[in-house]
C-alpha cells in the first residue's frame, strides 16, 4: 500500500507540474508524435514531408500560413529528448510567468518574425549572387526560432544585475555564429532572440523577478548562531 501511495503522490506531483505549463507540454507531445512518425519513414519520404513544410522563400510566397504553422511541429534534427530538456529550462518557466496566451504570443512573434527576417537576408543574398538560386527551396523547419525568442524574453524574469549578464550571454551565444558562418538560420536565431528582447511590453504586467544568487543561497544549509 505504501508503494501505491508513493506512486500516486509522484503521479500527482508530475501532473501538477505539467498542468502549470499546458501549452509547452501539448507542443512537446505533438513533436514527439511527429518525431516518431518521421523515424518510420524512409529518408527520401521524410525529406519530402519536411520540404513540403519548409518556410523557404518558395513556400512563403505561395502558402505562408500553412508552412508557418506546420513547420513549428517538426524537428529538423536532434533527438526529441534534447528539446524536452530545453523546453523545461526555457519554455516552462516562461509560460508559467507570462501565462499561456502571452507566452504563445512571444513564440509566434519570434517564429514568424525571425523566419521572414532570415529568409529576407537569404533573398538579398540570392539577388546579389552570394547564394545560389536553388536556395529558394532550402529546408527550414523546426522550433528553434520560437525557443530563441523565449530565451530572449526570459531576461526580464531575472533580477538585475544578473539580467544584464544573462543578456550579454544570450547576445554572444547567438551573435558569434552569425559572425563566423553567416548562414540564414544563424541570422534567424539572433533575430528571434532580439525579438524576444523586444517583447518587453508583454512582460510589464507580470510581477516578480528571479534572483539566482538568492535561489542558490536558499539551497545552502543555514548555520546556527553560536552560543
Amino acid at each position: 500500500m505504501a508503494v501505491l501511495d508513493r506512486l500516486h503522490l509522484s503521479a500527482s506531483a508530475v501532473w501538477a507540474y505539467i498542468r502549470r505549463a499546458p501549452g509547452t507540454y501539448i507542443w512537446l507531445a505533438v513533436l514527439l508524435i511527429t518525431t516518431i512518425v518521421g523515424r518510420q519513414l524512409p529518408d527520401t519520404v521524410l525529406n519530402e514531408v519536411l520540404g513540403d513544410r519548409s518556410t523557404n522563400l518558395h513556400h512563403l510566397s505561395e502558402d505562408p500560413l500553412r508552412v508557418l504553422v506546420s513547420s513549428a511541429f517538426w524537428l529538423a534534427g536532434g533527438p526529441w529528448i534534447s528539446y524536452f530538456v530545453l523546453y523545461n529550462i526555457f519554455h516552462v518557466p516562461a509560460e508559467r510567468w507570462l501565462g499561456t496566451l502571452r507566452w504563445a504570443s512571444v513564440c509566434v512573434i519570434a517564429h514568424v518574425g525571425a523566419t521572414y527576417l532570415s529568409e529576407g537576408v537569404l533573398y538579398w543574398a540570392i539577388r546579389h549572387g552570394d547564394a545560389p538560386a536553388s536556395a529558394v527551396t532550402t529546408l527550414d523547419v523546426g522550433v528553434s526560432y520560437a525557443l530563441a525568442g523565449v530565451v530572449g524574453v526570459l531576461a526580464y524574469r531575472i533580477a538585475p544585475p544578473w539580467r544584464y549578464v544573462y543578456i550579454a550571454g544570450v547576445v554572444t551565444f547567438f551573435a558569434v555564429p552569425v559572425l563566423v558562418s553567416q548562414t540564414f538560420t544563424d541570422v534567424g536565431h539572433l533575430s528571434a532572440a532580439l525579438i524576444g528582447f523586444a517583447c518587453y511590453p508583454l512582460t510589464r504586467v507580470r510581477r516578480g523577478v528571479w534572483d539566482p544568487v538568492a535561489a542558490v543561497r536558499s539551497l545552502l544549509p543555514h548555520r546556527q548562531p553560536a552560543g
